[in-house]
């Protein structure tokens, strides 16, 4: 059973920085999740920089403790996690770091553990659901953004950050009948960047649709959409407001606070969900570690939904 060091013993400044103090071993032995660092940024088209988003997150995370009062559980009664390590990326080459990705992804999902990816910059999740497509099919895609991420190309060029989900939609790797977009926000080019992702077969709920209708109504909106599929969640940090999570490279106005950031995903319990990423984590931008507080945050939320599902299937 691996769990975190226990910083009541161990000072938290104490050893290296891993997510959460978790053992850094690349095993899938005995382990139920896996916290693992994509850095890669080549694909970003503002802002770079994103490729030290991991270790970013991983040093703040060190002052999260097991028991999550708001979903009255202690992850590490319920599951065994490591910190995996990072996938080895290939700078300037998006197509070798997927297909590194795709691999390294593989005996993780052989075993029947669920991992948690930290970005980088969006585009990794493209590689992220060919792997899971090679074990699952196609899954649900549940995105939490600012941006829809379904343009067709930036200057040209078919992969970028802006366009995972056009190309994994191409590629027959997300079930959009079940699938559901939330927190589109800001300027665009036109209406078609929100309903280009409409018409691939999204729901989508825009932050001002979220806003009316209310973030309960939102979320009982994504288990419906959702159901009985296997989902995959994507969480880019900038569906935050930037007042609470200024470390990345596309900021919006106009987002989440950080409290209902987690609520959406604390709001996930009882989906099937085989996996998540958080992505667009961009430290030289994070004044006083705000965005880092936020996305170990969200990322410990996403490790509890892990575990109450254990919990929830033996009992």
């Amino acid at each position: 059973m691996y769990r975190p060091k226990d910083s009541s013993k161990s000072p938290r400044f104490v050893g290296p920085r891993t997510f959460m103090r978790l053992e850094n071993i690349r095993t899938t032995e005995e382990v139920d999740f896996a916290v693992i660092g994509v850095p890669f940024d080549t694909a970003a088209s503002n802002r770079t920089g994103q490729r030290y988003g991991p270790q970013h997150i991983r040093d703040f995370s060190v002052l999260l403790r097991p028991y999550n009062p708001d979903q009255d559980i202690n992850i590490f009664d319920y599951c065994s996690g490591v910190d995996y390590g990072d996938i080895d990326v290939i700078p300037g080459n998006i197509h070798a770091t997927y297909d590194n990705i795709v691999e390294s992804l593989k005996p993780v999902l052989d075993n029947g553990i669920t991992p948690v990816m930290m970005g980088g910059d969006h585009s990794i999740s493209l590689g992220h659901l060919r792997a899971f497509h090679k074990k699952y099919g196609p899954v649900a895609l549940i995105h939490f953004d600012s941006h829809g991420d379904t343009w067709d190309n930036y200057f040209g060029e078919k992969y970028m950050h802006g366009t995972p989900f056009r190309r994994a939609v191409e590629e027959g790797l997300i079930d959009t009948e079940h699938s559901i977009q939330v927190g589109m926000r800001g300027p665009l080019y036109g209406p078609g960047c929100i309903e280009d992702a409409r018409d691939l077969g999204f729901e989508v709920i825009t932050m001002r649709e979220a806003r009316k209708m209310g973030f309960d109504e939102v979320s009982e909106r994504i288990k419906e959409r959702v159901g009985t599929a296997k989902a995959f969640v994507s969480y880019d940090i900038d569906f935050l407001d930037p007042a609470y999570a200024p470390g990345t490279g596309t900021p919006e106005v106009g987002g989440p606070t950080s409290f209902e950031g987690l609520e959406f995903v604390r709001n996930l319990r009882g989906l099937d969900i085989k996996g998540f990423d958080l992505v667009e984590v961009l430290p030289t931008y994070d004044s006083g570690e705000i965005t880092a507080v936020a996305a170990s945050s969200v990322i410990f939320e996403m490790i509890s939904l892990i575990a109450i599902h254990k919990r929830d299937s033996s009992s």
